[in-house]
């Protein structure tokens, strides 16, 4: 028996490749499947089954290539709709797996189809337990996506009995391995680590601590923040189905001269995506681009701010186009225009008028402060992270909400707009979608807030100002 975490830290995701007697499984793999092909290639294995725990919101899954490629079918847990065909297990069904085996355990409560997937060993001994988004490493799934009509109080009471009816009877020693990790959205306190044991959970997660139905379902549903914009989106493709990876690809990585890009940006049904790094970004770029850099969380933060009706034009770093496309597949974009060719580089060599975001280092700010009685800080940085600790009468706009063309408007029209995060990579994106909207009195602050509390000139506090 054979098994290996293929973790994707950008989006905190964990597939699963699990092997025995030259047959193999994957478990909850992502879009791009060529990974899950040569790791079965190299190790003289043939794919016979794609297990499912649940429709995910957070990525698009690759169970539909995969199955295309391989001819291996798709398996899903009890009452699972799909208009694609699929194996909808039972409650204790067993997948044989060579001398290994995958027996459906059926938790519903982060979505009503979640299925842990368990696996026995050669002996027929539990071994490991793949349980997707309904018990993380010190957490369990968020209860608050879509399931029906129920509400989150109700999908948490079914949660807390799947945890206690099919996870925690379980030996101590069965390993954990769930679909997520830290910097997840799926989830509210995950730990960093990407497996446990079953026993280590039931003495640290707070989830699994003794309490009554009623305290869980509180613990559980209380602090959750809102859902990204785009799980939505990704749970309905992966009911739904969506187009070969391949060709959207292909039409994304056609490399566009100078004049040809000029007119497609002019098009209303386009949008325009820089993906290079944020400083080199900030220094000079496309005017009405909208900048989020590979070197962070991108695919999710395209998700969030980024339409999926339009089409993206894009401007990326040479030989990073393919990287920036199949992150954004990752979360459901399918509709490209193409690239420029030569990226950035070629918009300046045709004396193309350039834009820039002004960045001031936080001891400017400082100074600045007392002088200007328009001067305003935004902070993009999360609700929580804002709550925690902050700039004394700053104003708290989360980058999230900063497609709601009102939260932008509440501002005022001549204030001069210091914009900061964590550590200066939102606060780009920010200044981007600013810029963008034809708001240019804005400045970033280098190092975001991290610099920021460092500096003597800014008073700081914790006493929380969110603007309504």
């Amino acid at each position: 028996m054979y098994v290996q975490q293929l973790y994707t830290n950008c989006l905190s995701e964990a597939a699963y490749y699990i092997e025995s007697d030259g047959q193999a499984a994957i478990i909850d793999p992502l879009r791009d499947v060529e990974p899950y092909l040569a790791l079965a290639k190299s190790r003289g294995a043939t794919i016979t089954y794609i297990f499912e725990t649940h429709f995910h919101a957070d990525f698009v899954s690759g169970h539909i290539d995969l199955g295309e490629a391989t001819g291996a079918p798709i398996i899903y847990g009890p009452g699972t709709k799909t208009e694609y065909p699929v194996v909808v297990a039972n409650d204790g069904d067993v997948f044989k797996l060579g001398k290994v085996s995958l027996t459906a355990l059926h938790t519903p409560g982060h979505t009503l189809e979640s299925t842990c997937w368990l696996l026995k060993d050669e002996t027929g001994t539990d071994h490991a337990l793949f349980s997707g988004d309904t018990l993380f490493i010190g957490d369990v799934g968020r209860p608050d996506l879509s399931s029906g009509n129920l509400s989150s109080q109700e999908l948490a009471a079914m949660l807390y009995d799947s945890l206690h009816t099919k996870i925690m009877p379980l030996a101590d020693d069965v390993v954990l391995y769930p679909a997520h990790g830290a910097g997840s959205s799926c989830g509210k306190n995950m730990g960093p680590e990407t497996q446990s044991t079953i026993g280590e959970q039931k003495l640290n997660n707070y989830a699994l601590q003794a309490q009554t139905k009623e305290a869980f379902v509180a613990a559980v549903t209380e602090g959750i923040s809102e859902a990204p914009k785009y799980f939505a989106v990704n749970a309905r493709i992966n009911q739904e189905g969506y187009a070969p990876l391949a060709g959207i690809m292909k039409t994304a990585l056609q490399p566009l001269d100078i004049d040809t890009f000029k007119q497609l940006k002019a098009q209303e049904d386009v949008v325009l995506l820089d993906s290079r790094h944020a400083q080199e970004f900030a220094d000079g770029y496309v005017p009405d681009s909208i900048g989020i850099g590979l070197e962070g969380r991108f695919a999710e933060w395209a998700g969030n701010l980024l339409p999926f009706d339009k089409k993206l034009l894009l401007v990326a770093t040479p030989g990073t186009e393919e990287e920036t496309v199949r992150r954004l597949a990752r979360v459901g974009f399918d509709k490209f225009c193409g690239y420029l060719d030569g990226g950035f580089a070629t918009w300046q060599q045709h004396n193309q008028t350039v834009d820039l975001i002004i960045t001031i280092e936080p001891d400017e700010l400082a100074m600045d402060m007392p002088f200007d009685d328009r001067l305003l800080v935004v902070d993009v940085r999360t609700e929580t992270e804002f709550g925690n600790s902050h700039v004394v009468d700053a104003t708290n706009i989360p980058l999230a909400e900063l497609t709601d063309p009102g939260r932008m408007a509440m501002l005022p029209e001549d204030a001069n707009l210091y914009l900061h995060c964590a550590g200066g990579y939102r606060s780009i994106i920010a200044a981007s979608l600013f810029k963008q909207q034809g708001i240019h009195n804005v400045r970033n602050v280098a190092g975001g807030y991290n610099a920021i509390k460092l500096e003597k000139g800014i008073a700081t506090t914790a006493e929380q100002a969110v603007l309504n």
